[in-house]
């Protein structure tokens, strides 16, 4: 297949699972509601960003630590956990119990499990795809119904800064992605290149080249914003010259595209918060309220321009364009249905 239609097929591929978060999520938001999973009392308190974030910066310098002291195989096995228990809160709501033991759905409990034992025992790029997206879109929907307006936008404002710090100042969300990687978990969606292609054999890319090796959305279109959601790192073929020296080959040549998990779940907290906490009567477009149209629609603006970026060669930020293009793309639906700009802004009960 030709090299530039390949990158366009796996950008496609890329843009498919954001969807598939943001729609999973937008489907979730009411069934999660009326299971009783809204995390906090108030979701209009913006400190509740201000507490997951921190909780951020915790467990980030956590999983650094991890990785410094060869622990690593101990956040791989909190990852894989986590993953199958956020799986769990998306089948318990969607797949009827049909078959129950002592009040458990059995059937959601086993497509649970199934989940854990694919990324514990063949972590091949189509099981943390999948599991990534059935995640995605469970985290989305959790902060979705957890976080007002106000709240949310303050957790993509602030996320969007640490990102752009953490990978072009300290560079730790590098060290943190060259770990990751190694875990071979739902962190990192990976996005094949060719047919052939087995994540299970590659090597693990090297985060902080500038050479043009960097194709995903690496720190670049991956976040870091936390141990569950975090970046991933693009990686190219490198072909051996007749003196046995490596030569990396140009930012098209690449086995596969990487991208954060976090970089598809963070602006889909506001699609979900948005459709959430939409004011009654607001306009619709196929029954989704408009400012959460435009959020998706600034969602993928952002993820257009975020992957022309990296695919020049480098990686970048994903966080600053992915949740500008999100928060913008919402402020505009909903000054176009007749919203002020303070409550739009969740400012409301404040002035």
């Amino acid at each position: 297949m030709d090299r530039r239609l390949r990158v366009a097929a796996g950008s496609g591929l890329i843009a498919l699972i954001f969807l598939v978060v943001q729609l999973g999520a937008l489907a979730l938001v009411d069934p999660f509601q009326s299971a009783g999973y809204q995390a906090v009392e108030d979701p209009s308190d913006p400190t509740n960003s201000l507490a997951y974030i921190g909780a951020i910066l915790v467990a980030t310098a956590v999983m650094l630590a991890a990785f410094k002291f060869n622990v690593d195989q101990l956040i791989r096995a909190l990852i894989v956990f986590s993953g199958a228990w956020l799986s769990l809160f998306v089948f318990r709501v969607v797949v009827p119990p049909v078959l129950t033991v002592q009040g458990f759905n059995v059937v959601a409990w086993g497509l649970a499990g199934a989940i854990a034992l694919g990324l514990l025992v063949y972590p091949e790029w189509y099981v943390i795809d999948i599991a990534g997206a059935v995640m995605g879109a469970a985290a989305a929907g959790l902060f979705g119904i957890s976080f007002g307006i106000l709240p949310a936008l303050v957790l993509l404002s602030v996320l969007a800064v640490y990102d752009a710090i953490s990978v072009y100042g300290t560079e730790h969300m590098l060290t943190l992605a060259s770990g990751v990687m190694d875990l071979k978990v739902p962190v990192v969606l990976v996005i094949p290149l060719s047919l052939s292609y087995s994540f299970l054999d590659a090597e693990t890319p090297e985060p902080d080249s500038d050479d043009g090796t960097d194709a995903g959305a690496g720190p670049a279109a991956t976040d870091g914003e936390s141990p569950t959601v975090t970046d991933g790192e693009g990686v190219a073929d490198a072909t051996e010259t007749t003196d046995g020296d490596a030569v990396d080959e140009g930012p098209l040549d690449r086995d596969a595209l990487f991208i954060g998990l976090g970089d598809a779940v963070i602006p889909s907290v506001l699609v979900a918060s948005s459709a959430f906490f939409a004011p009654a009567g607001i306009a619709t477009v196929l029954g989704v309220p408009l400012p959460t149209v435009t959020a998706m629609v600034g969602t993928f603006a952002g993820l257009t321009v975020l992957l022309w970026m990296v695919l020049k060669g480098r990686a970048h930020a994903g966080l600053p364009l992915l949740n500008g293009g999100t928060i913008a793309g919402y402020l505009v639906g909903a000054l176009a249905a007749g919203i002020t700009l303070v409550d739009a802004l969740g400012l409301g009960p404040y002035l």
